[in-house]
């Protein structure tokens, strides 16, 4: 009897870690996770942070970490092609928002899927924004992943959420590319 009852207990703890395993990487209609990633750097190429995208059931969780940074606040948004030139890197273009909505949460008509809140750096220069955007990361007509790529920018001042089309942010500070994958 005892052996039986080891032998079941075996086999369940088996059953269920066999089940965590295959659902960390799948999404809810089984297949994997779209996920991609952004290294961003200011034009002299240093590291100032990274970006990960993940879809969800209800949109792409980006989280961006910022390093190097003056403290305060500094707007992040997704732009609409997936290039980061120097110095400026306007090559990035303007703001994702393949629904043509007007800039900022705060504005009539907005936002558009490449707004995110401000990033608070502190006084380490560090700041992390966490963020579910509208859309898809690959596929339909809305995907962050089209012909052209996309990109995550970090701006030198805060975003006011409401000044179409970049929320008066001011520079481009900081610029990653975003590779699906």
């Amino acid at each position: 009897m005892r052996r039986l009852a080891l032998f079941c207990l075996i086999g369940t703890a088996t059953a269920l870690a066999g089940c965590t395993r295959d659902m960390a990487g799948s999404s809810p209609t089984g297949g994997s996770q779209a996920t991609a990633t952004a290294t961003l750097t200011s034009p002299t190429g240093v590291v100032m942070g990274d970006a990960t995208f993940t879809q969800m059931p209800g949109g792409i969780r980006m989280v961006v970490n910022g390093m190097g940074l003056t403290p305060g606040a500094h707007g992040v948004h997704v732009h609409a092609i997936g290039r980061c030139e120097a110095p400026d890197f306007t090559s990035a273009g303007p703001h994702w928002n393949p629904t043509a909505a007007k800039h900022g949460k705060d504005a009539p008509g907005g936002p558009h899927y490449g707004d995110a809140p401000n990033l608070i750096a502190g006084a380490d220069g560090k700041g992390r924004v966490e963020v579910t955007l509208p859309g898809m990361i690959t596929g339909g007509p809305t995907a962050l992943m089209d012909a052209d790529g996309a990109a995550v920018v970090i701006h030198a001042a805060a975003d006011d959420y409401k000044t179409d089309p970049s929320g008066a942010s001011g520079g481009r500070i900081a610029c990653g590319a975003i590779t699906a994958g």
